[in-house]
């Protein structure tokens, strides 16, 4: 249940903090008072859609919390699953911060979150019904998921859609291999080239790198030559003198002779001995390296192959690794044309059998479909003779069609305003009175399998009057009865049957707009119903009136 509000910076709310209770919670105030920027705060809270629009005139952004008691163990599974937890109190905190820069920060129970996990929760607390539900229940295409919702099973929605991702995958495999006979010649051909030049490259992972090296060596051959000839000369001295290891050999020996006196020497000593032999060691691996020769043919064979792995890196793929994995795919294509026959065979078992699953899934659904068509439109009749509508007659007509996402259905629903004419769409009702209690008949219906603890109405009285308008009252009453229920009327004869009323009002101060809302007491709900049937003349009847109202709404509930 929502039991907190808080606003700021929302359009012309600069601040309001609203307590809410159990029952049917009544917002009611002149029409642009910020009745629907509420609305809106709510929906940015839950994680909808906002515009930066919504930040206030001159503010650096906008802020939206929303405190839930009394919260369902299914949202506190939830809850865990995402991470997060209750407050220490057991209430769930929710709350969005827009920017004016239209970047927006969400929070749950003071964490940061990301806008989907608001969503997601908000789903599971709280529920819209209102102008826009209304619209939504006009468009066709929806109403086949708002029937779904009364009764049709998720497990057998989910077995349609898996069966279906089957069927359509088998549907893509084989359109990949409905090729004509001159297309796989053409295929098989430029596939045999493709593999026949490959495999005669006989390609080497590593190769290009290799082949690249040892062309530098070639090209620098004669600076290899010079930097071997000066490095064995002076390690060897040559012919002129005493070369490095000699040297060091002489100084070895120099020293062993006084190690008998001067032991360090002999330490000394021996280290230059051994640096004398790694010397004589570099020596010799100098002359094997002054020995190597280079074929200037060795240097023409390494760039035309260099030249031939460049140009099939153009076709094949850059590195060997790519073109190597390029031949494999090319066989296994090959192979896949020379055998297609029979995999064209095997799947067109496969789908005869996965479309044969897909229709038996998709009859029993439609079957489900059927019968909850059957009790949503009893439903609905029912609503819709209790809101002084006896004489419109509703139905949902399903047709059948081919398989698709959701089934093999086309679900519209159809109202009769007048008994003796047909069926029509909904979008085609003219009167916006009947419009309305259509839509509140619906969404009644709807909302009875709706697990949300808090439904929200947003003017759904809209066109009506008289005793519509109580029997629109009471039928919000007896919704809220065990729930939570904030509507948003015009209505005095639906503001009269609140457990508790909010008057939302404008007024401008240093010429800035400001809105306010007021939990009202008995004299104040007495007031604003007075202003509600009388407008700006309020006189002892209409207060006289207003007070009637409310103890008539008083009594009904007692």
């Amino acid at each position: 249940m929502l039991n907190q509000l808080y606003i700021e910076n929302i359009a012309v709310i600069e601040k309001a903090s609203i307590e809410f209770g159990p029952g049917l919670n009544v917002l009611t105030g002149e029409t642009g008072a910020g009745k629907s920027m509420m609305i809106d705060a709510i929906h940015a809270v839950l994680g909808q859609r906002t515009s930066r629009e919504l930040v206030r005139t001159g503010a650096k952004g906008a802020f939206v919390s929303a405190s839930f008691t009394d919260v369902r163990p299914a949202v506190c599974k939830k809850l865990e699953s995402m991470g997060f937890e209750l407050e220490e109190d057991g209430t769930l905190l929710l709350q969005r911060e827009i920017r004016s820069g239209g970047r927006t920060v969400c929070r749950i129970g003071g964490r940061p979150a990301p806008v989907a996990a608001l969503k997601e929760l908000g789903a599971m607390l709280l529920q819209i019904h209102g102008q826009h539900e209304s619209y939504g229940l006009l468009a066709p295409e929806n109403h086949l998921q708002y029937l779904d919702r009364t009764g049709v099973p998720k497990a057998l929605r989910a077995a349609y859609r898996e069966a279906y991702a089957r069927w359509k995958g088998l549907q893509e495999q084989l359109r990949a291999l409905h090729l004509d006979e001159s297309e796989k010649l053409r295929r098989t051909d430029l596939l045999t080239y493709q593999i026949e030049e490959l495999e005669a490259a006989s390609i080497q992972p590593g190769e290009q790198e290799q082949l690249a090296a040892r062309r530098a060596q070639i090209r620098n051959s004669e600076q290899i030559a010079e930097a071997v000839q000066q490095a064995d000369m002076a390690l060897t001295g040559g012919e002129e003198g005493l070369g490095a290891a000699d040297t060091v050999r002489m100084a070895s020996q120099a020293l062993a002779g006084i190690a008998p006196v001067l032991p360090e020497a002999g330490a000394l000593a021996q280290r230059l001995e051994t640096i004398g032999y790694d010397l004589q060691d570099c020596a010799e691996e100098l002359r094997s390296l002054g020995e190597s020769s280079y074929d200037p043919q060795e240097l023409e064979d390494i760039e035309e192959r260099l030249d031939l792995l460049y140009r099939l890196s153009l076709k094949y793929g850059q590195t060997e690794e790519e073109m190597l994995a390029y031949l494999d795919d090319a066989k296994k294509e090959l192979e896949q044309i020379a055998h297609s026959d029979e995999e064209l065979a095997r799947l067109q078992t496969e789908n005869a059998s996965a479309e044969k699953e897909l229709r038996s899934y998709g009859k029993m659904l439609s079957d489900a479909r059927r019968k909850a068509a059957e009790s949503f439109s009893t439903a609905v009749q029912q609503e819709l003779s209790y809101l002084d509508m006896p004489g419109v007659a509703f139905c949902v007509e399903q047709e059948e069609t081919e398989p698709g996402p959701t089934g093999c259905d086309r679900v519209q629903f159809l109202i009769s305003a007048n008994p003796g004419e047909p069926p029509r769409p909904l979008a085609k009702i003219a009167s916006g009175g009947e419009l309305s209690r259509i839509m509140l008949a619906i969404q009644s219906v709807l909302s009875a399998g709706n697990t949300a603890d808090t439904l929200i109405f947003d003017e759904v009285d809209a066109g009506v009057s008289g005793s519509a308008a109580q029997k629109i009252g009471r039928k919000l009453r007896q919704a809220a009865q065990g729930r939570q229920i904030l509507c948003v009327t015009h209505l005095a004869q639906i503001a009269a049957l609140g457990d508790r009323q909010y008057k939302i009002e404008k007024h401008t101060d240093n010429g800035r707009t400001f809105t306010q809302v007021t939990l009202l007491d008995t004299k104040g709900r007495t007031q604003e119903l007075a202003r509600m049937i009388g407008g700006t003349q309020i006189t002892e009847l209409t207060l006289e009136n207003a007070a009637e109202m409310l103890r008539l709404g008083k009594a009904e509930t007692d």
